[in-house]
């Protein structure tokens, strides 16, 4: 029980800190796609995503055959990329929160870890054009 709330706690204080932050829209007009592979009690979990000034949806397929879109909020910072979003899945799995974070890896590939409250732990590959 103090684990879940210190997990809403840490997503609700970063999400507000990713809604207050500044941020620059030099160099982040082309979108930075990726996919996402996670799992969620046993259950195999797919999702699409692509960020565009300091803001990104992700099209999840969860556990059930739960399908759902999240939108994601993200703090530019120069290598690493912390983010926090919520959803809505079908199947009445109803609201979703999510948070992460992606980190460049190259020049043009980025990679990320995330948590979705529906989907589960997640590892994400994306390019950067």
């Amino acid at each position: 029980m103090k684990i879940a709330i210190i997990a809403k706690t840490l997503i609700a204080s970063l999400g507000l800190l990713a809604l207050f932050t500044p941020q620059s829209a030099h160099g982040q007009i082309i979108p930075r796609p990726w996919v996402s592979v996670g799992a969620n009690e046993g259950d195999v979990t797919y999702a699409v995503g692509a960020r565009v000034l300091g803001v990104g949806a992700e099209l999840g397929a969860g556990p059930d055959g739960s399908v759902g879109v999240d939108v994601l909020k993200f703090i530019s910072l120069p290598i690493v990329s912390p983010y926090v979003g919520l959803g809505y899945y079908s199947e009445d799995k109803g609201v979703a929160f999510s948070g992460g974070v992606q980190v460049d890896a190259s020049k043009n590939v980025f990679i990320g870890a995330g948590y979705n409250s529906i989907r589960g732990v997640n590892g994400q590959l994306g390019i950067r054009f």
